[in-house]
């Protein structure tokens, strides 16, 4: 998901196969849709999962495969990977290893193979991709602060992504989050989970918050409200 310049929150909708704004009046507004697609269905046709926005517009998306059956990503999704112009339809780069998070940052586009476990960035003219560091889980999930990335990494569902370069490896695979430095490479830090957590979708950086606060649907958030700090002082405290 992302905040557009307009402030418009557009979104992927991978069960649909497209990106979309909210529409209060309907589940999703359909803004864009590869060109090899034929209709609209929820069936997850090539597995399109991430965005990436230049100067607060939606400028690149990243699909597993080039497919138009349900699920039919599943059968290519470590060799046929793609980075797609949604403006031209063009694809900018193809042949990658399940890339998601597409994103751009300081003058450059970055994306992360979860197949490979790698983060790399992309000549978009030469249609070519440089890894600059691999790290040991399934990336998915990227953001930056300035120099360093974090990257999300998560344990592999066997049973989904088997026939992977990862799970065919014997290297161990986290679920947590790294930083690295993306002028060396090096992992300069890490989050470990090692409990019932096992996979990382997305990371974002929250700027100026150090005490985030995650609420779950039921009685907390149902009787919740903000205020204005005026309205606030004419509340009367529960005896």
């Amino acid at each position: 998901m992302g905040y557009d310049a307009d402030g418009v929150l557009w979104f992927v909708n991978t069960k649909f196969t497209c990106l979309c704004t909210q529409d209060l009046d309907h589940s999703f507004a359909v803004r864009w849709t590869p060109e090899w697609i034929t209709s609209l269905a929820g069936e997850d046709r090539c597995h399109l999962n991430g965005m990436a926005m230049i100067d607060g517009r939606p400028k690149y998306v990243t699909a597993l495969a080039q497919t138009d059956t349900p699920g039919g990503w599943r059968e290519h999704k470590g060799t046929s990977g793609v980075i797609i112009d949604i403006d031209t339809h063009d694809i900018v780069v193809g042949g990658l290893a399940m890339p998601h998070s597409p994103r751009w940052h300081d003058g450059r586009m970055w994306v992360l193979q979860s197949g490979l476990g790698t983060l790399s960035t992309v000549d978009l003219a030469a249609g070519t991709v440089t890894e600059i560091a691999k790290v040991p889980g399934f990336t998915r999930g990227l953001a930056f602060i300035g120099r360093y990335a974090l990257i999300g990494l998560s344990q592999v569902r066997e049973s989904v992504f088997t026939g992977l370069p990862i799970t065919e490896s014997a290297a161990e695979r986290n679920c947590g989050v790294w930083v690295v430095d993306t002028q060396t490479g090096n992992t300069v830090g890490m989050l470990r989970f090692e409990g019932a957590v096992q996979e990382i979708f997305d990371v974002s950086v929250l700027p100026g918050i150090r005490w985030p606060t995650l609420m779950h649907r039921g009685e907390a958030t149902a009787n919740a409200f903000v205020l204005t700090q005026e309205d606030l002082q004419k509340v009367r405290p529960r005896a």
